[in-house]
């Protein structure tokens, strides 16, 4: 990996962080297109795998950045046959994809709060609040549509009617988004999906 392509990767995720309004699966679909499509340094299998184990993994979304950071500086090195230049690359590489990916939108966030708790009153703000919601529930959108299709070419109607429910129980009720994905998962067993 040259330093050249160090320092690409680490910008586009400073960016990423900046774009990753409602969660890092908002930017599932930017990752793929990049990671995937553009560099090829994940195949589609390595892809799918990184979200999947970042996902059953205990913590924040965002260690899907890790988990792939880890896998590109392990492939790039030369696999675990390289022995522990590899492992020590992936490392850091992991670390520093997930600082990239976290500082900029930490300070961002950290001054807006302070900014919005000032001006919470004004028209700006709560129409800024408002208009977010729609962007929000897009991008989420968009990362499971990916999502499914990698794992599932074929699409099932019972998926979309799933989700159109879950997204209509989200914009109308105040049901805690854990329940609605426990309903999913038991619906998604029962129906063999």
């Amino acid at each position: 990996m040259t330093w050249q392509l160090w320092l690409e990767l680490h910008l586009h995720f400073c960016m990423l962080s900046l774009l990753a309004i409602g969660g890092a699966l908002a930017i599932v679909p930017e990752m793929h297109r990049y990671l995937v499509n553009e560099l090829q340094l994940l195949s589609e299998t390595a892809f799918s795998q990184s979200v999947t184990l970042s996902q059953i993994a205990p913590g924040p979304n965002i260690l899907l950045v890790a988990v792939m950071g880890w896998n590109i500086g392990l492939q790039a090195a030369g696999g675990f046959e390289a022995g522990g230049v590899a492992v020590v690359t992936g490392l850091l590489l992991a670390l520093s994809l997930l600082i990239a990916a976290v500082l900029p939108s930490s300070l961002l966030s950290y001054f807006m709060v302070k900014w919005l708790q000032l001006h919470q009153h004004t028209l700006g703000v709560r129409a800024f609040k408002a208009g977010m919601l729609p962007l929000v529930m897009g991008l989420m959108l968009s990362a499971g549509w990916l999502l499914q299709t990698a794992s599932n070419p074929i699409m099932d109607w019972r998926l979309l009617l799933i989700c159109a429910a879950s997204m209509l129980i989200v914009l109308f009720t105040r049901v805690h988004l854990l329940w609605l994905m426990l309903g999913g998962a038991v619906l998604g067993a029962a129906l063999g999906l």
